[in-house]
């Protein structure tokens, strides 16, 4: 008993101490990204190519907007990463020659024909798995789902990380990451973010480009893209009239992120570990 006390004693040290250090650990991220500019290919649609590409040039990748199946096999294989919502060939490229890539299940429980296809996907192991409640939950459940929130899909973000090998995160009033053991909150962003289309699809983005330059840490890497992209949105409301300038402000604000900023304001919490 003496020596499970004294390993808990010190994993809890080792979380705290891991939480204590998540500013500096976000601030070299976003300060890698901005000196190395890796290429992101996204393929997703048509909504949310434009506020995508704009948010990884405000953090410093480089955008792809590249879905064309004529070119998919000469592009894949030169990115760093892949950002994927659908399309099957990428993905087994993006596979066959070791490139991370994250899948942003839009939707997945609203019809069987987009379950089906990111079940698919899913069996291709996905380095991150990045939706919101209700999507994580479809996915993890592999049926279709009504609205649910964060918290409600911990478990299921636990399970699906589990099954798949993927780090989790679910996007929410608390956004929540997991690889099936450690459970991180963060809780940065504001409430209007979800009343601009496609925010969601651009954080997917962000994480692919933290992916890029941290590949072996994808939790941290998550974690990091999360609290940076909840940092800007606060930033933006200081200065918004509404969802339309507040869409302005987070590319702004994106790309004048400083590191006492970062430093400042990233809130990051413990969860749960098992």
């Amino acid at each position: 008993m003496e020596n499970s006390s004294n390993t808990s004693a010190k994993q809890q040290e080792a979380i705290e101490q891991q939480i204590q250090n998540w500013p500096q650990k976000s601030w070299e991220i976003m300060s890698r990204l901005r000196k190395t500019n890796p290429l992101i290919q996204c393929i997703t649609n048509y909504v949310s190519i434009d506020i995508m590409a704009n948010t990884l040039l405000a953090a410093g990748a480089s955008p792809a907007m590249v879905s064309s199946s004529e070119e998919i096999p000469e592009f894949t294989p030169q990115v760093h990463p892949l950002c994927i919502n659908a399309m099957k060939l990428a993905t087994q490229l993006a596979v066959q020659h070791r490139k991370p890539w994250v899948l942003d299940p839009v939707a997945t429980g609203s019809s069987g024909f987009r379950l089906r296809a990111c079940l698919d996907l899913l069996a291709l192991k996905p380095t991150v798995v990045r939706g919101n409640a209700s999507e994580i939950i479809a996915l993890a459940s592999a049926s279709l789902d009504s609205l649910h929130e964060s918290l409600d899909a911990l478990e299921a973000g636990k399970s699906l990380a589990q099954a798949s090998g993927a780090v989790v995160a679910v996007s929410g009033d608390v956004d929540i990451v997991t690889d099936g053991n450690q459970v991180i909150g963060a809780h940065n962003g504001v409430p209007i973010m979800q009343q601009i289309t496609a925010t969601g699809c651009s954080v997917t983005a962000l994480i692919a480009a933290f992916v890029a330059v941290e590949p072996t840490h994808a939790l941290e890497a998550t974690v990091s893209a999360l609290s940076i992209f909840g940092i800007v949105g606060e930033l933006g409301m200081e200065s918004e009239k509404g969802p339309a300038s507040l869409r302005v402000n987070l590319i702004d604000s994106l790309y004048g992120l400083d590191e006492g900023t970062v430093d400042h304001r990233v809130k990051v919490s413990s969860l749960f570990r098992s």
